[in-house]
């Protein structure tokens, strides 16, 4: 799928980005999405469960061997853990209370990003926001790689290790892209995340906590869940800088696979973007996308012509509102 020269630089684009005026022509002719634009009530109840899920393994996880500690890190704490920050990307679409509690869902995402370990759902909110409102903006959309990491990471070895180390990127870019000064309510979640840390300590020992970090790191990183990373704006395809992906693993991860139809449709839930997909198929039928993101994550790491370059970055006029 990847083009023929092997890149540089970005994908340099002067124009808009194109979920707006998709999203505009489609709830002209299909009203009926708009219907769609509600919290969904099972979310919360779901979120509880896992919270409750991992929980439970930190309790089992205890007194394992640590080769068993890591092993079940990666095997299931990661996709709980990875499946954790999606849905946290839900509850920051105020998806789980609707747009007339934000406070309820800004707490609950903090109850969610306990077993993750690392306080985060604060500061994804801010950029997340960002990256939906100026997509690809130079400067602004923290999701686009650095120059270094463009630059350095174009080989499948040194590709590999980017991979890997995905997690450490996505916490340091901001600070180098588009840094911002701390606000309370992130202040707040490290609070919580690190009292909780520390009781989860108190109480069963390092193991769990072990257990618990590794997880999110190595979910995070080289895992089959991982591959939505790269699937859903890496440019495998000239002229296309959203893809979706159609396969099994949007059970576990609240559907974060029908990207195009979340840029155009942002409020509505995961849960209900195959609706979506569903009333306006002649809009998403047509587009490129995927069925396995462990294939994305071997065609970008084998082929030498996709790199951390291969991102559309658009030229931002006027002022830009920072959240």
């Amino acid at each position: 799928m990847g083009n023929r020269v092997a890149r540089e630089d970005y994908e340099w684009v002067y124009t808009d980005q194109p979920h707006a005026d998709r999203r505009k022509e489609i709830l002209a002719k299909y009203p009926e999405i708009k219907s769609l634009m509600a919290p969904d009530p099972r979310l919360k109840w779901i979120v509880c469960m896992m919270v409750a899920v991992q929980f439970a393994a930190f309790y089992l996880v205890r007194d394992l061997g640590w080769m068993w500690v890591l092993f079940w890190a990666y095997a299931f704490g990661g996709c709980i853990n990875h499946s954790m920050t999606l849905a946290i990307h839900e509850i920051t679409h105020n998806t789980a209370f609707g747009n007339n509690k934000p406070a309820w869902n800004r707490y609950f995402a903090m109850f969610a990003n306990l077993p993750i370990g690392i306080p985060y759902s604060a500061t994804f909110k801010r950029y997340h926001l960002d990256h939906h409102r100026y997509l690809g903006g130079d400067g602004v959309d923290v999701d686009i790689p650095t120059d270094f990491e463009g630059w350095f990471f174009c080989t499948p070895c040194r590709k590999f290790v980017w991979v890997v180390l995905q997690p450490l990127f996505y916490a340091v870019r901001p600070l180098c892209i588009n840094p911002k000064p701390i606000t309370r309510l992130e202040l707040a979640n490290a609070a919580v995340q690190l009292s909780f840390d520390v009781a989860l300590y108190s109480l069963w020992g390092v193991r769990p906590v072990v257990y618990m970090l590794a997880g999110s790191a190595l979910g995070m990183g080289l895992h089959p869940i991982s591959g939505h990373f790269i699937a859903e704006h890496y440019m495998f395809l000239k002229g296309h800088e959203t893809y979706s992906y159609y396969g099994c693993l949007n059970l576990l991860t609240f559907n974060v696979g029908y990207h195009n139809e979340h840029h155009d449709f942002p409020s509505v839930p995961g849960r209900r973007l195959p609706e979506v997909k569903q009333i306006a198929a002649e809009y998403y039928d047509h587009l490129p996308h995927y069925t396995s993101w462990t294939k994305v994550l071997y065609d970008f790491i084998m082929d030498d012509t996709l790199s951390p370059y291969s991102r559309v970055k658009r030229k931002l006029t006027g002022d830009v509102k920072q959240e």
